[in-house]
């Protein structure tokens, strides 16, 4: 595999993680007891933002993966 592919991986990766870890709703004790509210509300402003990033993070990882998967085959 190629190594600026693979550091790419892990890269998005890690970020991938914290943009999903940050998007925790409701993280406090009373959702852990389906004290959640359910109210339908839309993103906005920063939530927003960070919601795109998660979905470009995403994307990237997907081509990512499939890069090092086609690289693999090829050499194989």
């Amino acid at each position: 595999m190629n190594p600026f592919l693979a550091f790419g991986q892990i890269v998005v990766s890690i970020g991938l993680m914290f943009s999903i870890l940050l998007q925790a709703r409701g993280a406090g004790l009373s959702s852990a007891f389906g004290g959640d509210s359910s109210v339908y509300r839309s993103r906005r402003g920063l939530e927003k933002t960070l919601y795109r990033f998660t979905v470009v993070l995403t994307a990237l990882f997907v081509v990512f993966s499939i890069a090092a998967f086609l690289m693999t085959n090829q050499t194989a």
